[in-house]
């Protein structure tokens, strides 16, 4: 390896998923795997397979389906877990178990109420039983910047000595500043000798909103992975935002020594769009990177500056980081080929009934908008590709008169086939619809966040509706894109129905899954 290259570790479908309200299937987990091994990262932390069936099988079919990354899986340091996590990725090429355990005191005392000799012997076996499976492991001592520097590297040592080949040292609640960071990870390479052999590796949470400042201080001071997340969603404020990090050693290369990724920067801005659509969480329009105003000049100043020469208020290219996605343009009169090539371009390998059902909607999109553009397809897609088996909107009415409570009526195949009607009234459109769908189903849910974006600009952009429900306290999520806004939530609102429905079903065990993890 290089000494100047910093691995990019993905951690959006492990750390990212645990954010509240997000629950992706497998099939839209292996998309997003499918778009981070186009991005070019080195690692990608698939999953925590003991957390549920689900998530297993997620990881599962990720190690067996993506090629390119390692595959990592994530396990507490005891033996179900890692024995779990080794059955998930043992099929990719590139397997790797991440492990680990607390080493701070308050971790120690009041999350495991256990002692120092404990996580010594933790750490030994679930290492050396890690590594009787898998030649790549990953050892975290979780807190570990709000722990004794001297303990933890006494922690690491051991990790080391039982076959570890990355040391991750993570920020788990946010805590740490860049000199701090620093200062910790130079204790740590005095004191545990070992690390100079391994790959350090750093994992900032942004509870302080630090996270990219200290996952850069620690590369400074000597790590060469950085755990970051796509759009930086993960537990609480989330991860190290991946495209800022990235971003970061690429525009200012020439101050940094040669520090470098082997990110493919061009699929950035289409993979924050594919993780956004499909968790439900927004992109702000000011976020760094990939914000909607990323590259916008609102001031007439700037835009006078950037008209004549780009690089007076613009420090990247947009093109660099993939915000050129309107040049693909389709009309009502593109053909299946034509639809084919261009998601050929966006990465989409559709063929087959998948192709077939892409050009139903396509067309029926097309006929209502004048142009259909890439974001409009890969919003298109991604709506096709996340059909699953449940329950499916066969269709609504709706009457909403002037100074009457809007009524509608919705008609509802049920998971085992049978057909069922409802009829409610509501408070607005969308409510009333929402309120029938209960009606025909029979089943009653908490509406907790309802959120429309438009895809692309204009009177006639697509519109896409993310729903998130609780039922019988689980939360789930679903959207949907269609020119029609009602249409678009009800078909979101049925997904997440689906979604919450087969999670309960299936008695999701996320009670395993810890409070707080690396």
């Amino acid at each position: 390896m290089n000494p100047n290259q910093v691995l990019i570790f993905d951690t959006t479908l492990r750390d990212g998923e645990q954010s509240p309200g997000i629950s992706l299937n497998t099939e839209e987990k292996l998309e997003i795997a499918q778009q981070l091994a186009r991005l070019g990262v080195d690692v990608i932390e698939a999953g925590f397979p003991i957390a549920s069936p689900g998530d297993f099988e997620a990881v599962r079919e990720i190690a067996r389906q993506v090629e390119g990354p390692i595959i990592a899986g994530l396990a507490r340091a005891n033996a179900t877990d890692i024995d779990r996590a080794w059955e998930a990725v043992k099929d990719s090429d590139r397997p790797r178990i991440h492990t680990f355990v607390s080493t701070s005191e308050i971790h120690i005392e009041h999350q495991m109420r256990s002692s120092h000799d404990d996580v010594r012997g933790l750490a030994r076996a679930a290492v050396a039983q890690a590594k009787a499976l898998c030649d790549d492991v990953e050892f975290s001592p979780m807190d570990a910047t709000r722990a004794d520097v001297g303990f933890t590297a006494e922690i690491c040592q051991i990790a080391i000595d039982e076959g570890a080949t990355t040391i991750n040292i993570p920020d788990t609640v946010g805590y740490t500043m860049p000199e701090e960071y620093t200062r910790f990870l130079e204790g740590l390479y005095a004191a545990a000798p070992g690390l100079k052999d391994v790959i350090l590796s750093t994992h900032c949470h942004d509870d302080l909103g630090l996270a990219v400042a200290n996952s850069f201080a620690g590369v400074l001071a000597g790590a060469r992975q950085v755990e970051c997340a796509i759009n930086g969603i993960g537990e609480r404020a989330g991860n190290a935002a991946l495209e800022e990090f990235v971003m970061l050693l690429n525009t200012r290369a020439a101050d940094l020594g040669g520090l470098y990724t082997d990110v493919n920067t061009k699929e950035l801005s289409r993979a924050s769009r594919l993780v956004s659509r499909l968790t439900g969480y927004a992109v702000q329009p000011n976020k760094a990177i990939v914000g909607r105003n990323a590259f916008a000049h609102e001031s007439g100043i700037h835009q006078d500056g950037v008209l004549k020469e780009r690089t007076t208020f613009e420090i990247m290219d947009a093109t660099s980081v993939g915000l050129d996605a309107n040049s693909i343009v389709l009309g009502k009169h593109s053909g299946r080929h034509a639809l084919q090539q261009s998601l050929d371009e966006l990465g989409y390998k559709v063929d087959g009934a998948a192709l077939n059902a892409a050009f139903k909607r396509f067309k029926e999109v097309a006929d209502k908008k004048k142009q259909v553009t890439a974001l409009d397809l890969e919003a298109l897609v991604g709506d096709e590709l996340q059909q699953e088996t449940g329950f499916s909107l066969e269709s609504f009415e709706l009457t909403d008169k002037s100074g009457e409570q809007p009524r509608a009526s919705a008609k509802v195949t049920m998971p085992d086939g049978t057909s069922c009607e409802g009829e409610a009234t509501g408070d607005g459109a969308v409510d009333a619809v929402f309120h029938a769908i209960n009606a025909a189903t029979g089943i009653d849910v908490k509406l907790r966040d309802f959120r429309v974006d438009a895809v692309t600009a204009g009177q006639d952009a697509l519109g896409e509706v993310h729903v998130m429900i609780e039922r019988d306290g689980e939360a789930a999520s679903g959207r949907a894109v269609a020119t029609d806004i009602i249409e678009a939530a009800a078909r979101a609102y049925i997904r997440a129905l689906t979604l919450a429905t087969r999670r309960l079903d299936a008695d999701d065990p996320t009670s395993e899954r810890p409070s707080a993890v690396p």
